[in-house]
């Protein structure tokens, strides 16, 4: 099961299945999925004590159902056709993922396959058009094939890469060592190449995390202040971060469009994917998105599945276990705590891109999300003491977080239009 879901993330991110002819007749990421879900089924010792797999699939209703109440019953296959294979990854991904050493496997497969994608960005700058044929995009920016054509999603992955590199650095020899301190550089380098101002943003906001875990608040907030100006110096696109500027009140625009869909469609939204049908940009922000395309409900449950994988991260941070004086202990709970903070730092980045990008149903997002649930599993697991999350006990909370956070959108997006009028 393991190895095949791995073969399945390497398919995903590096899709050589849509660039080599021999390959693409042949509907291979589907097969390599089925055949992951097959010995997924088969597998023993499955355990789905987190809250996230009870609302995936309930979300995945959700969608389907979002357009049925707007008119296209069609729309609900077509649904389970796009999200559900998602849902299946992030089951057998998260199953997979139930020791250190199977995330930290996963951790080295994320980084080498990004890598493979920021030497391709490479190729592009220096001969115009990359192995797959895709050249620069028409700005000079870095893309890729497939989900990453968007020089944006290509900086998303790089973002929420590179906390993973940087620990993998740690674990070995010097050599290995050196190797991996490398490829957090072009994964920072390929970030740097795809201009993207979200991208950047969420390398900051990772950066900024880790001082902030290290060294306080205050360090935090000087040094990120420091780092968004030396990123000013260092992207065209980081110098024009206005909400005047086309692209920005662009963006702007669409969120409060999307306000106004939740609006006139409170309980269901418009129905996912129908958010251009209303407006010509996407919303370019995952939470405005689902909370336009699938209303209140929809939004309460995609804000829970994150917030839940944050919170277990944190919750590790902050957990000290009995029996800590001894040095064997004390040693595997030091473990658990370094990857729990790398981990964070990666949803950190991921959601800080996706904070202004339309990527809430990115197969991407969840496959990271997987690795943070079967982390915290199999904690519990080797460390019964952390709590457990179930929606019976905390599930409430997420009600009115959904409603602060909506007021907080009205709210920003207010001030934002204001500001640029």
């Amino acid at each position: 099961m393991f190895p095949l879901i791995l073969i399945y993330l390497v398919l995903t991110i590096i899709r050589p299945q849509e660039y080599i002819p021999a390959l693409a007749a042949v509907p291979i990421l589907p097969a390599v999925l089925i055949l992951a879900f097959l010995s997924w089924m088969i597998s023993h010792g499955k355990t789905f004590k987190a809250p996230q797999f009870v609302i995936l699939p309930v979300f995945l209703l959700i969608l389907m159902i979002s357009v049925v109440v707007n008119g296209w019953t069609g729309g609900a296959l077509d649904q389970l056709k796009k999200f559900g294979p998602i849902v299946i990854a992030f089951f057998v991904f998260a199953t997979a993922c139930n020791t250190q050493r199977r995330v930290t496997i996963a951790m080295a497969v994320f980084v080498l396959c990004s890598v493979i994608l920021v030497a391709h960005g490479i190729g592009q700058v220096r001969d115009g058009v990359g192995w797959t044929g895709v050249p620069l995009s028409e700005d000079g920016r870095i893309q890729y094939i497939g989900i990453f054509n968007d020089p944006n999603d290509l900086g998303l992955l790089f973002a929420s890469t590179i906390p993973m590199a940087v620990f993998l650095s740690t674990l070995r020899g010097l050599l290995l060592r050196v190797f991996w301190l490398g490829c957090a550089a072009a994964l920072f380098y390929g970030t740097y190449l795809t201009n993207s101002r979200g991208a950047l943003l969420a390398v900051l906001v990772v950066a900024g995390g880790y001082v902030w875990y290290r060294r306080g608040l205050f360090t935090a907030g000087t040094l990120g202040v420091v780092g968004l100006a030396c990123m000013k110096l260092l992207s065209s696109r980081m110098q024009q971060l206005d909400p005047d500027e086309e692209s920005a009140f662009g963006r702007v625009d669409a969120w409060y469009e999307g306000l106004h869909m939740f609006l006139s469609h409170p309980v269901f939204g418009v129905g996912a994917g129908n958010f251009t049908e209303y407006n010509d940009l996407t919303a370019h922000n995952s939470f405005v998105l689902v909370l336009a395309e699938t209303g209140f409900v929809g939004y309460v449950l995609w804000l829970a599945f994150v917030g839940y994988s944050f919170w277990m991260m944190l919750t590790m941070l902050r957990y000290k276990p009995d029996g800590i004086d001894d040095p064997e202990r004390a040693k595997a709970w030091q473990s658990e705590r370094r990857m729990a903070l790398v981990l964070l730092l990666s949803l950190c980045g991921l959601f800080a891109a996706a904070f202004f990008l339309s990527r809430s149903y990115m197969v991407v997002m969840y496959l990271i999300t997987a690795m943070v649930v079967g982390f915290y599993v199999s904690a519990r697991q080797r460390f019964p003491g952390l709590r457990l999350f179930t929606l019976a006990d905390s599930g409430w909370r997420w009600f009115p977080a959904a409603i602060g956070s909506i007021a907080g959108f009205f709210v920003l997006v207010a001030v934002l239009l204001r500001t640029s009028s």
